[in-house]
């Protein structure tokens, strides 16, 4: 299997560029990010798609996540 790469587009990743690894790549696959650097964490998800024109790309998406009291 070659080396596939994956570009972001959206988000706190947009402009990433990162190898997908050693699993085959599913399309409609949804990611999840959370960022907890200074502030407050933001959650962020991306959906996985391939193109002819431009390869695999995770695209922003506006996932709902179930709110959790913390206690």
């Amino acid at each position: 299997m070659t080396e596939l790469s994956v570009r972001f587009f959206g988000g706190p990743l947009d402009g990433r560029v990162q190898t997908l690894g050693d699993t085959e790549p599913v399309s409609g696959t949804v990611m999840r990010h959370v960022h907890l650097h200074d502030g407050p964490k933001i959650e962020t998800h991306y959906q996985l798609g391939y193109s002819q024109e431009n390869g695999w790309e995770y695209r922003l998406c506006g996932m709902v996540t179930p709110e959790v009291d913390e206690v």
